[in-house]
């Protein structure tokens, strides 16, 4: 009994072990790992100070291109009411499109259109001829027909590089995305035309408040004073090119959604009619491109993480959320005309859109299938395809000029 005792007591008298001593290798690893994590707050904040300058630098570049281009459409004689490429609504519409197709984006072109409702409103203060709404809305509706091409200028690439077996699913998706979205657009073109001329619709006036607008006039009236001497079609085209390099630095900025982002998150619901069109409605008001977002789908079919048969949806959500960046420079242009033109837009291409997915998809895809079944069956056949996105426009714009 006294032995027990005695010996629990030395037990628990004994000393704590030492802990292990770490090797030069470890200790080395864990102030390394100290180090990253002190840095990693520094690091986070720089890296939120660069995003933000870029963000600011792209707005300050896309507004005042927007500046730049109602300015020399003012006196652009080519963009005056009666000129060849503006004669009526059906040259605006030859116009935006064809515009669209060179630029291989939609986005600039629409804020073309919306910078001529601008210049057509102060136009009509003055009394003078003017660029109309209707036209401007058909000019923006030419520019979502064109800015599906960038899709098949992406399959083209994806059709080189692959092998010979796997060329058919990048021209397919290609063909099939520039149909949906005239399937849509042409159609909505009467809805929203419809719209605009409805009486009480004339009286909205989307746009910021009027302290946004003296905002604007503050900051760039002094730099568009330095280019009043400038030729109009240096000026205007000028803003083009400044329109085009803030949507490149809005791409740097913007969420980088590609196939590997959707790969990853393993949607199995890619095959699905409702859930394809929240995709496609989500993806294009994120990267505030429907060139972007449409050319994931290339990719997307190739690797075979979706299917041909099953895009369509997320296409024509695509074409929807798309005019958000449309809007914004409306806002920014403030401008009234604008702003109904892109609302009744967005109004109408919204309407017909759900209105085809509840009660006519397995028509409507079954449609556009057999159709870019036709186009890619072999090369002669894509060739007069694509050779007619292009002369289909040029013919709108020369009949329209003639007539």
């Amino acid at each position: 009994m006294e032995k027990s005792i005695t010996g629990r007591a030395s037990a628990e008298t004994s000393p704590v072990e030492a802990p292990p001593v770490k090797s030069a290798h470890e200790t080395a690893l864990e102030d390394s790992a100290a180090t990253a994590s002190r840095s990693h707050g520094p690091a986070r904040v720089t890296g939120a100070l660069w995003w933000t300058a870029r963000f600011l630098l792209a707005l300050f570049l896309f507004v005042g291109a927007l500046q730049l281009m109602k300015t020399g459409a003012k006196s652009f004689d080519i963009l005056q009411p009666g000129g060849f490429l503006v004669r009526n609504a059906a040259s605006t519409f030859g116009l935006g499109w064809l515009g669209a197709l060179f630029v291989l984006s939609g986005s600039p072109i629409a804020a073309t259109s919306l910078a001529l409702v601008k210049a057509g409103e102060e136009a009509a203060a003055a009394g003078a001829q003017h660029f109309t709404e209707v036209q401007g809305f058909t000019m923006l509706t030419g520019s979502r027909l064109g800015a599906a091409f960038v899709v098949l200028v992406t399959a083209v690439i994806y059709a080189i590089r692959g092998g010979k077996g796997e060329r058919m699913a990048p021209l397919s998706t290609a063909v099939m995305a520039l149909c949906a979205t005239a399937m849509i657009y042409i159609p909505a073109a009467f809805i929203g035309f419809a719209i605009l001329n409805f009486g009480p619709y004339q009286d909205l006036n989307p746009q910021f408040p009027a302290q946004f607008a003296d905002l604007i006039g503050l900051i760039y009236d002094p730099l568009l004073e330095l280019v009043s001497g400038f030729p109009a079609l240096a000026v205007f085209l000028g803003g083009l090119g400044l329109l085009l390099l803030s949507f490149k630095l809005l791409d740097t900025v913007l969420p980088n959604l590609d196939d590997s982002t959707i790969e990853a998150n393993r949607l199995a619901w890619l095959k699905k009619k409702w859930p394809m069109f929240g995709l496609g409605c989500l993806v294009a008001l994120i990267v505030m491109s429907v060139s972007v977002a449409l050319a994931v789908l290339v990719p997307l079919v190739t690797k075979g993480y979706a299917k041909r048969e099953d895009i369509l949806p997320y296409i024509v959500g695509a074409n929807i959320t798309t005019l958000g960046d449309t809007m914004l420079a409306a806002l920014a242009l403030h401008s009234p005309g604008a702003g109904r033109i892109v609302l009744a837009q967005v109004i109408a291409t919204t309407l017909l859109s759900v209105l085809l997915l509840a009660f006519a998809y397995p028509q409507m895809r079954r449609g556009i299938w057999r159709f870019q079944r036709q186009m890619v069956k072999n090369k002669t056949r894509l060739a007069v395809f694509t050779a007619a996105l292009f002369l289909i426009p040029i013919s709108i714009i020369v009949v329209a000029g003639v007539a």
